[in-house]
């Protein structure tokens, strides 16, 4: 289901973007999450290798971009943990006190 807001003519919707109602932001913050998926199904979608044997290796492919970029965030947020959890051992002594 789409609101009211997503209905409009683009020129009443860009005189009042200003006063947007709450639905209207909840539509486009759902909407917003699922363009990337959306875009990736998209991309999916144009293959470009001909026959079945092409079609096996674009799903092998996608399935191995969307896993490295899922690793690749988790690499992420654990190096940068790690880099913060050293800083904190640096300077233990100032956040422990001299007690």
């Amino acid at each position: 289901q789409t609101s009211s807001c997503l209905k409009k003519p683009l020129s009443e919707t860009i005189v009042i973007n200003e006063t947007k109602s709450a639905n209207c932001v909840k539509d486009e913050r759902r909407l917003s999450r699922l363009s990337d998926i959306l875009n990736r199904i998209l991309d999916f979608l144009e293959n470009l290798l001909k026959g079945q044997v092409g079609d096996e290796i674009n799903v092998l492919m996608a399935a191995c971009a969307w896993n490295l970029r899922k690793w690749l965030v988790i690499a992420t947020i654990f190096l940068f943990w790690q880099k913060l959890g050293l800083f904190f051992v640096k300077y233990l002594r100032f956040f422990a006190g001299t007690g």
